[in-house]
């Protein structure tokens, strides 16, 4: 069994692999400042609710798009398991081709998301993972990966949004009845839930025209389920699309 970590701004989720099947998989809320040993107890934890025996994991693997954390959860996972994890990031083999300008900007999760989109579904692809940030990562039909986008994730805008205005509440993230609300919840929620699926079939058309050929589209990430079904155009949804990259890393350099 290996452990799988994808740490996000927001978020940090632990999926527990035997060979390709997912048996489980926990989250935690991302904090900077706790230290290596409060993440092993955290991640000790976990492995008590989850019923997982540390003699039974092989190795673990890594990303991360808080830098600052790398090091504080890679000690975490040695306190825990005795083994040093994969780190992703320069040096490690992903065998994925990046053709934007500089390869080192490219985010772990970018990266992680694209080897297992390449090797799960046909290429060319686009790939969106709708977390803090709402990324879009755009695959050739050879497996390049050529760039994409970078926005403010759904529920980071909407956060900013009831904060920064003195009448606008927060809301649960649901579509209502129809796009034109009647009141100020349900036009919230139309703008958060039709706009976010409008702002990808649009990012869609003009990376396909920019391609020149239909391609697979992929939606991951907490939100992704939610927003996707009000999607027009045709996309998959892989909630574990990150878990299974890491565990494609993790084979490649164990």
């Amino acid at each position: 069994m290996i452990i799988a970590v994808d740490v996000g701004n927001t978020n940090i989720v632990l999926g527990f692999l035997e060979g390709e099947e997912l048996i489980n998989e926990c989250r935690l809320s991302t904090s900077a400042d706790d230290s290596a040993e409060e993440y092993a107890i955290k991640f000790n934890s976990i492995f008590e609710i989850c019923k997982i025996d540390v003699s039974d994991i092989e190795g673990s693997v890594l990303s991360s798009v808080v830098p600052p954390l790398n090091r504080t959860i890679s000690k975490a996972l040695m306190i825990i398991t005795g083994k040093k994890p994969i780190v992703v990031g320069p040096g490690v083999k992903t065998g994925l081709n990046i053709k934007i300008n500089n390869p080192a900007e490219l985010g772990a999760d970018m990266v992680v998301g694209a080897v297992a989109g390449i090797a799960k579904y046909p290429c060319p692809q686009i790939i969106f993972d709708l977390g803090t940030a709402t990324t879009a990562s755009v695959i050739d039909s050879k497996g390049g990966f050529l760039g994409g986008a970078i926005l403010c994730g759904v529920k980071t805008a909407l956060n900013a949004l009831a904060s920064s205005t003195a009448q606008l509440p927060q809301i649960e993230i649901i579509a209502p009845d129809s796009a034109i609300g009647a009141n100020t919840i349900d036009s919230m929620r139309s703008g958060t839930v039709f706009g976010a699926a409008a702002m990808i079939d649009g990012l869609i058309k003009r990376f396909e025209a920019e391609l020149g050929e239909k391609a697979t589209v992929i939606i991951t990430g907490g939100l992704g389920g939610v927003i996707a079904k009000y999607c027009e155009s045709d996309v998959i949804v892989d909630r574990n699309l990150l878990i299974d990259g890491l565990r494609l890393i993790y084979e490649k350099n164990k």
